[in-house]
Formats: C-alpha cells, structure tokens, sequence
C-alpha cells in the first residue's frame, strides 16, 4: 500500500491502517496470524486500547518480532495522571515494546472530559511525561464531538485527531479536518464501516480515497477483509454513479434511526447512557457474544430507568425519536442475551 505522512509527527503509516477491535473475537492464533497477514500486505498502521479486551496483547505477540516495521498506536480511557501512566505501562507490556508511537486519550467527547484531562492532575500530564521519558513518542486524542474535538485541536497540544468518519457520517470533513490540518496534526477515520453498519467495503473506501489526508482504521477480523481492502487501495478511484446512488439509498435507509454518538442528548437526569445505549446495534458485530454483552449490560440496565420525558430528543441536532430508539434496542439486547447465555 502507498505511504503517507501522519501530519506534523513524521509517522510514515499504509494509506489504510488496522482497526483493532475485531480481533478481540479470534483465537490468539488466529489473530496473530492476521495481523501479520495486515503487515505482509502492507498495512503498517495499527490501533488498538486498553479497553479493547485482549486486543493489545494480540497484536504485541504478532507484531514483537517486526516492531520496526509498523507505527503501533493505542488509547486510555483514564482521566486522571496516575491511572493514565498505569495504562500506559501496561500497553507497553501487552505491546511488547520499548515506546509506543501514539498513545491516545480516549473519547475526549465533551468540553467537561477536556478540562478534565488537560487540568493539573490530567491525564495529559501523565501522557507529556511518558513522552519525555521515551514510553511514547507522539499524542492524540479521540473523539464524537467535533465542537469539543475542534477546541482539543486548537490548544496545539495534540498531534493526532481520530473521529468518525464514513460516508454517512460525514460532519467532520468540514470545519474539524479543517481546523486539525491548520494544526498540522494527523487525521485518522475510526468507523469506516459505521461501527459495523455499512457492509460494502467497496463503496465504504471508494468514499473514503476522496479525502487522502484521512486515514481509515478499519476494524479487520478475516484475511479476506484484508485483501479487498489492499486491492481497493491498489486502484483507488471516486464512486461511480451508480455506486452515489447506492450510498444515498444508504443514508435514506438509516436516516433518523442513526445514532451519531455527539453526546449533545447527555447527560440525562435519571442517569441513562444513551449513546452507550444506542450503540449495542453494532457491538454484535464487532465484539464476540460474551464480551458484547459485557460492554452493553451497564448501559441497557441504565436504560430502564428511562421515563420518556423526551428531553434527550429535544437536544438532539438529528432529530431522533430517542426514547422509542431506547425501546428497540433494549428489546434486541434483551433477545441477544436470550440466545447467547
């Protein structure tokens, strides 16, 4: 695959990169197996988190003897300097590396969660630190939320942006990319595939070859997955027309009943996680049974709680129906976890 530059860090990273999230489903053999697959096509960007299950841990046993040969990035979920400078001891360790390329701080997703980590105390500080002792090299943040994603990017702090970015998610390919190329950070596209809900690779990527300065993690759990994908990129070209046509009759089916995880709906007063909520219709296609319904049991339990006074959709800039959305998805969950346990 053709190189590209990470914005102002230098990194020369594949033109697509590996999400790693999938993996999480496979064996330890089988993700091995995988990964390296991903590098001998050429993919040399790898992303991963502590909350990832056991994602770290693969991709460190597959990639220990190559570690030169590919750019490893993960994330913390922490908040605050000590728990963010224990995660990163413990990536260093399931990675099997000496540093890290870009340590990233997790879904940075409202201007609360940004005091938080950039305040003294922060995570940031515990990250800055890691930097200067050689543990990282460069980092960047995660987000849903581009009002807060563009305020992160404008303290010239970070030197990374990773946002959704797909063709029916395509807010940030405005003022957000924008502001983070003035930065010159580098941009990376979680959720080509929607978090799981958009099933064609071709016409996910032949979107995606418009905006080259964004580069696609996608969550990855076949070598087929792999090879359609590295052929995408061996011809990359704009969508035809008739593929324009199947993409808007994408954005038409899923219309209002898609939830974007902006967080503008939170928080909610009886304590419901909404977006946490909402977003059990993909994790079944990205986590296996058990670990699916490990993540979605606290959030579909906060959803009974819900009184339907409606407020969440009144804050809600796409106008969804959120209180029937929370209905649906409770009922599915409520039917996965029947036939899986």
């Amino acid at each position: 695959m053709r190189k590209v530059t990470l914005g102002r860090t230098g990194l020369e990273v594949s033109e697509a990169g590996f999400g790693g999230i999938p993996i999480t489903r496979l064996s330890v053999e089988e993700a091995v197996d995988l990964v390296r697959h991903c590098l001998n096509r050429g993919i040399t960007l790898c992303d991963t988190a502590r909350v990832y299950g056991d994602s770290e841990i693969k991709i460190g046993q597959a990639l220990e003897p190559v570690r030169d040969q590919v750019v490893l990035a993960t994330k913390t979920v922490a908040r605050d300097a000590e728990h963010a400078a224990g995660d990163v001891d413990t990536s260093l360790a399931n990675l099997r590396t000496s540093r890290i390329d870009l340590y990233q701080l997790h879904q940075v997703g409202n201007e609360e969660t940004l005091e938080k980590v950039l305040g003294p105390g922060g995570a940031y500080e515990a990250l800055d630190r890691a930097r200067r002792d050689g543990k990282i090299e460069f980092i960047g943040f995660s987000s849903h939320n581009i009002p807060t994603a563009i305020k992160a990017c404008r303290t010239g702090l970070f030197a990374t942006v990773q946002f959704p970015f797909n063709f029916v998610e395509t807010e940030a390919a405005d003022e957000l990319f924008r502001v983070a190329r003035e930065q010159d950070m580098g941009i990376i596209g979680m959720k080509p595939f929607g978090g799981g809900l958009l099933g064609r690779a071709d016409l996910c990527f032949r979107f995606l070859q418009q905006y080259p300065h964004v580069v696609p993690i996608p969550g990855i759990q076949a070598k087929e997955e792999v090879d359609e994908i590295v052929e995408l990129y061996g011809s990359p070209r704009p969508p035809t027309e008739s593929e324009w046509a199947e993409i808007r009759r994408i954005r038409s089916e899923l219309g209002a009943k898609f939830c974007h995880r902006c967080e503008y709906c939170m928080p909610c007063e009886k304590g419901v996680n909404i977006p946490g909520a909402l977003i059990f219709r993909s994790q079944p296609k990205r986590f296996p049974p058990a670990m699916a319904i490990a993540f979605a049991t606290p959030n579909m339990k906060s959803v009974e709680k819900c009184e339907e006074c409606w407020e969440c959709a009144s804050k809600c800039p796409y106008d969804l129906p959120i209180p029937e959305l929370l209905k649906e998805t409770l009922s599915l969950y409520k039917e996965f976890v029947k036939k899986h346990t």
